[in-house]
């Protein structure tokens, strides 16, 4: 009797039927090896020995900051020598224009490939950053939420500066958290525009709206202080006027002691 190991135990009158769906299936698998076999032929064969005829470069968080753009992609790879344009789509190196765009600080990740159609697909995460640090011992950078710092290389940026006595361990430690705590709270992100680190490490914030400095103390219990500050700018401020105290003390978070102006008998 027939045996067909794919079907079973023969049975009566299924043997013709196991022997056609068996062939179906080898004739499926052969189809599908030929298939890919040509696409694979053609897509190494036609597309990469045709020249690359344009590039796409997406920028992420383009919305939120602007330090890279699609111009200052291609400007680096122009500069490198390495433009794809009219080269040979089998003589552009995805990996070398990936550790090339890397070398940029304001370049957080960067993915290159390649399409059948000869085009370069670019996609750029931006390093973004925190804020900008002029320090007395001449630190001049952009810092990001990770601690890693960035030379201003001309870019221009409306956030928080930071001035004074500040060094990296103070920065990571200190200055971070309340970036961050700033950045992610829009009101607070606008109104407070520098902040300047004493030789103790005592912070005073210097406000967009407002002709007086607020002492901060140490860059601790950063929600509690905002939150009083809130309260202080809403039930006070508005009775008093925004000019009468030079000077708002944040530093005991159980009261907000504030200075007035001189001359000011009010």
């Amino acid at each position: 009797d027939l045996h067909n190991p794919l079907c079973g135990a023969p049975r009566k009158g299924e043997q013709n039927h196991c022997l056609v769906k068996t062939l179906f299936k080898l004739l499926l698998l052969i189809g599908l090896i030929v298939y890919l076999v040509f696409a694979f032929t053609r897509f190494t064969g036609e597309s990469y020995g045709t020249k690359c005829v344009g590039m796409n470069i997406a920028v992420t968080d383009s919305a939120r900051a602007a330090f890279m753009t699609s111009a200052d992609v291609e400007q680096i790879l122009r500069k490198a020598r390495y433009y794809p344009i009219g080269q040979k789509m089998d003589a552009v190196n995805s990996r070398k224009i990936e550790t090339l765009l890397l070398k940029n600080p304001f370049i957080k990740e960067a993915t290159c490939y390649k399409t059948p159609d000869g085009y370069i697909n670019i996609i750029i995460a931006q390093r973004l950053p925190l804020m900008r640090v002029i320090s007395n011992n001449g630190l001049n950078c952009f810092v990001d939420e990770h601690g890693f710092m960035m030379k201003p290389m001309g870019y221009a940026a409306d956030l928080v500066v930071v001035t004074g006595a500040v060094d990296p361990p103070f920065i990571k430690k200190s200055l971070i958290p309340l970036g961050i705590f700033l950045r992610d709270n829009e009101i607070w992100d606008k109104q407070i525009v520098q902040i300047n680190v004493s030789e103790d490490h005592r912070l005073t914030l210097i406000p967009r709206v407002g002709d007086q400095v607020i002492r901060f103390g140490a860059a601790d219990s950063i929600p509690q202080k905002f939150n009083n500050l809130r309260a202080f700018y809403e039930k006070v401020m508005p009775k008093v006027g925004w000019n009468k105290y030079s000077r708002i003390s944040l530093e005991n978070t159980n009261q907000i002691v504030c200075t007035k102006r001189t001359g000011n008998k009010k």
